[in-house]
């Protein structure tokens, strides 16, 4: 008896251990931070594809935007999948995709080519995210959980960081065909730790398939990133542009009607009714909305204005990410202490104060001034991002985390999209504003500074709004389920985590 009891006690306190939780961890980490790191390494990459294939920049661009729609596409199958297929399953295969795609366009011989293994690609690497936020989640005990997802929030904020410094050196002095190449050997690694590693889950069963569902969704996400892509690229009123925007909202629209009504709906979306949900993912949106006005715009500065080569750039984005490795554990041991509430409120206040420092840029701002801004812009932003997933999350039902993180996925997609092209056509039309307000034999660049200032500026007023949503974050209320099972551990703990 003693020795059954034992072996129980030594089965129920496995989860608990870090050094259990690492290796699987490490699992999900290095096929996450391959997929997040690809949608990076392409952009530096651009003007060498063109002159290799002998193409024009509009049609390489597609091998960005295939990927990018791929992604969109898939991310809302991830939740039916698990269920069906089992977490662990469906990632090491979706993980392999994401290899097989990889060795594809890295033989690519024509930009056609390139453009349809890069969809390949997005095939596969669309649920690794998603999946892996789920099952590092499910893996965490309570007390822990914060800091565990700080752990996995690292590859989310540093790989497109990293992306640019390692695609600059890969193209500058190796090939691009390394780009693609250098996923093989981590992917296979990865794929052997998950095999050996990663817990086997339970299949929920093949339920009632959401058919509707599975076809609405890719359309109405794909639809929407074309749409905005267009729009942001050429006109908004463009064929294109109001094509791709009217069918993908047309679509979603029929599908959030369908996921209503259908009992096992592809997207759960009557977790919005839990307001505590609502309020942290719409903060999440608006966080993304302003990062994103520094993260694109940045990079774009330091080339266009200051001249500097990808690599160069890639290294002087360096104190962002590593202020982020800094700020993202950080963040998610406090998370277990104080809860999200005040994580967010001092974050988004780093980033908007940043922003707002970056609009008075200049022609002549120094190198050290532009690295410590970044440098704050990553604090910020590891300090609050996975604190607001992590409440996300906990302000959703247990049984309903693999939806839900396919869902924020999905719905980030659109949001970035909506985000670059909008920020980029406001950039396009200040700086027309600024050249035509210039004096004769002015500098025309003034204006293009001028032009990307006004861009950081508005991007700190989207950052204020998230700095007044996130006073109203509150401690999401525990089910009855959830409250029983935790009632033996650390209560003061867990009742502390979403303050």
């Amino acid at each position: 008896m003693t020795k059954s009891i034992t072996g129980s006690s030594h089965t129920e306190e496995q989860p608990f251990s870090l050094r259990a939780i690492i290796p699987p961890l490490l699992a999900i980490i290095v096929g996450m931070i391959m997929v997040i790191l690809d949608g990076t390494v392409v952009n530096v990459a651009v003007p060498k594809l063109v002159d290799y294939f002998g193409s024009d920049l509009q049609t390489i661009q597609w091998a960005i935007t295939g990927y990018t729609l791929a992604l969109a596409a898939v991310i809302p199958l991830a939740g039916w999948m698990t269920d069906r297929f089992g977490s662990k399953q469906v990632f090491l295969v979706t993980l392999t995709l994401f290899i097989l795609g990889s060795m594809l366009c890295s033989v690519a011989q024509t930009s056609s080519q390139l453009v349809i293994f890069r969809v390949i690609q997005g095939l596969g690497g669309g649920m690794v995210a998603p999946i892996g936020m789920a099952m590092v989640f499910k893996l965490a005990p309570t007390e822990r959980r914060g800091s565990i997802m700080g752990m996995l929030g690292i590859p989310m904020l540093l790989a497109p960081a990293l992306g640019p410094i390692l695609s600059g050196w890969l193209v500058e002095y190796v090939s691009w065909h390394w780009i693609f190449l250098i996923n093989v050997p981590i992917g296979i690694v990865g794929i052997i730790l998950g095999v050996k590693y990663l817990p086997k889950t339970e299949k929920i069963g093949k339920g009632n398939l959401d058919i509707l569902g599975i076809i609405l969704a890719p359309i109405a996400f794909s639809m929407l990133a074309y749409g905005v892509n267009e729009g942001g690229a050429n006109s908004w009123s463009s064929t294109s542009a109001i094509l791709g925007l009217s069918v993908g909202g047309v679509a979603l629209i029929l599908f959030i009607i369908v996921e209503l009504q259908h009992k096992q709906p592809l997207l759960d979306l009557r977790v919005f009714r839990s307001s505590d949900f609502t309020r942290g993912i719409i903060l999440t949106w608006v966080m993304q909305a302003a990062l994103f006005g520094s993260m694109l715009f940045v990079p774009l500065y330091l080339q266009q204005i200051r001249a500097y080569t990808p690599l160069e750039t890639g290294l002087i984005l360096l104190p962002q990410a590593l202020a982020c490795v800094i700020g993202m554990p950080l963040g998610g041991k406090l998370f277990d202490k104080i809860g999200a509430r005040p994580l967010a409120f001092v974050g988004l206040s780093i980033i908007t104060a940043t922003l707002f420092l970056l609009s008075g840029i200049t022609l002549t701002t120094s190198l050290n001034t532009i690295m410590m801004y970044l440098a704050l812009l990553g604090f910020g932003m590891g300090i609050a991002m996975m604190p607001l997933n992590t409440h996300v999350l906990n302000a959703a039902p247990r049984e309903l985390v693999s939806r839900v993180t396919s869902l924020t996925a999905a719905a980030q997609q659109v949001v970035v999209a909506f985000a670059v092209a909008g920020l980029t056509g406001y950039l396009t039309s200040q700086i027309t504003v600024h050249m035509g307000a210039l004096k004769a034999g002015s500098n025309p660049l003034t204006a293009a500074v001028l032009g990307f200032d006004d861009v950081f500026f508005l991007s700190g007023c989207i950052a204020v709004v998230g700095v007044l949503m996130s006073i109203i974050l509150r401690k999401p209320k525990l089910s009855s389920t959830e409250s029983s099972s935790e009632e033996g551990q650390k209560a003061d703990a867990a009742m502390m985590m979403g303050h």
